[in-house]
């Protein structure tokens, strides 16, 4: 069965794979350690999860329970690339969807900005987030999650 999880603590697009999931009828876990507050939604399809604090506790949460029929809504790069270890589909809030073609190129360049400043270059900051980007996600997740639906019915 497909489900869908979401990194949460930072992601902007909850409500809207809120409803792909209910257009869908899958369930959804809002995985969080809780450093922001989530607003609980009464919807018993979607479950919240608190981890106990960490740097990446609520990733290993995810990347323990995900299976190759599930999508993974996260902007951390580690983490989409451990969902796609497992056969799992993951997509970014602003739409992209993350692949083995583009996630090694997405892994080094984060290395790369890492290293840049730890040594004391400033790398610039995120993007806004815009419009744009949350149709894109909308179009993203229904495709992954149609794929994945997909692969759940074929074996």
């Amino acid at each position: 069965m497909t489900e869908i999880y979401i990194d949460a603590d930072a992601c902007p697009v909850r409500d809207e794979t809120y409803r792909v999931a209910d257009r869908f009828k899958i369930g959804v876990y809002v995985v969080s350690n809780g450093s922001r507050p989530i607003r609980p939604v009464q919807n018993p399809t979607i479950r919240m999860v608190i981890v106990q604090e960490g740097a990446d506790a609520a990733d290993d949460w995810i990347a323990e329970r995900i299976g190759p029929a599930d999508v993974c809504v996260t902007a951390d790069i580690p983490l989409a690339s451990r969902c796609l270890a497992k056969g799992a589909r993951a997509v970014a809030p602003n739409g992209k969807h993350w692949t083995s073609d583009n996630i090694g190129s997405a892994l080094a360049g984060r290395e790369i900005g890492r290293h840049l400043r730890e040594m004391g270059v400033m790398t610039g900051g995120g993007a806004s987030f815009s419009k744009n980007d949350r149709s894109r996600f909308l179009v993203a997740l229904d495709t992954a999650v149609t794929a994945a639906l997909r692969r759940t019915k074929s074996g």
